[in-house]
């Protein structure tokens, strides 16, 4: 088991070998975000700003201007609330090749607690424009999301968890690609899509369901922004219901960006887990999840009142 984070510090130190324009900056939290690792290919490109995320980001698209391509790491938290309005105006609305690589999301922060938890950071950034959003899987798929956003010229949110998650792809297997939803296990009762670690999840919970008789698809939808709308289409005739799963807030994530598609182009049942219009809270992860209902018998469950919901 390793966290997402690890995959996106074993890539930054790959993409600094082999780019000389690839710096790494951050605030205050190189050792925490895996980004200090490009010092120790070249410390002349790692750039340490201190507590001073709208700062960070700021000098992050005055680098891009002159062909540098920057990634700039804190917390989510950090990254998607401080910094919002520096993301917004001074990378994303004119475009700029910054890549803002957040760690620590979701309630894996765990005993941080309910202050560094951020469960809203997906909204906060899918709704900016020209804003590509990737949450990976796992470390497999962190490294390849990690070059894959680096070789895409425009604004990038990238969210990366400190929590260890079970290893889904074998190395150089993930297939990753931006903007195309990966299909782990194809069924014909039900569509689970899931970001993050709910992905894993959705592996165990296909299995449970099976055991019932019950045959689902689980797809890792890495990419929420731009998403898979042909994959989506197609799953929404092959399976005619579908449960997404995320660690964030079901309002404005990846749920939402599903539900927006389907209902106006393939209206059909679906159920949504991740946290519900609330705060976390202190504590270990894997207790929090538990609590929260981001568990694998959460996704069977939601599959079984989306199936429920089906036209008869």
């Amino acid at each position: 088991m390793r966290a997402t984070r690890e995959g996106y510090a074993k890539a930054i130190t790959e993409l600094a070998k082999e780019n000389p324009n690839v710096v790494g900056l951050t605030a205050d939290l190189g050792g925490s975000t895996g980004i200090a690792k490009i010092a120790e290919v070249d410390p002349s490109r790692y750039f340490q700003i201190g507590i001073a995320e709208a700062n960070m980001v700021d000098i992050a698209a005055g680098m891009a201007c002159v062909g540098k391509i920057p990634f700039a790491s804190t917390f989510a938290m950090f990254g998607s609330g401080r910094a919002w309005e520096s993301f917004r105006n001074s990378v994303a609305y004119p475009k700029l090749n910054v890549k803002l690589a957040c760690t620590h999301s979701g309630l894996g922060v765990g005993e941080d607690g309910a202050s560094h938890q951020a469960l809203e950071d997906i909204a906060l950034t899918r709704v900016i424009p020209n804003v590509t959003v990737v949450v990976p899987a796992d470390f497999e798929a962190s490294r390849a999301a990690t070059h894959a956003v680096a070789a895409l010229n425009g604004p990038v949110y990238l969210r990366l968890g400190r929590a260890k998650v079970a290893d889904i792809y074998e190395e150089g297997q993930s297939g990753f690609e931006l903007g195309k939803g990966i299909v782990l296990n194809e069924g014909s009762d039900v569509a689970l899509v899931c970001c993050g670690p709910l992905v894993g999840m959705a592996i165990q919970a296909f299995e449970m369901l099976k055991e019932e008789g019950i045959s689902a698809t689980v797809v890792d939808m890495h990419t929420i922004k731009p998403l898979d709308e042909a994959l989506l289409g197609r799953l929404a005739g092959s399976c005619g219901a579908f449960v997404t799963g995320e660690e964030h807030n079901v309002i404005g994530g990846l749920g939402a960006a599903v539900a927006e598609y389907l209902s106006k182009h393939a209206p059909c049942p679906i159920e949504m887990v991740g946290t519900q219009d609330t705060f976390g809270e202190s504590g270990p992860h894997e207790a929090l999840w538990e609590k929260y209902g981001l568990t694998p018998q959460a996704l069977v469950d939601a599959a079984k009142r989306a199936i429920s919901r089906k036209a008869k």
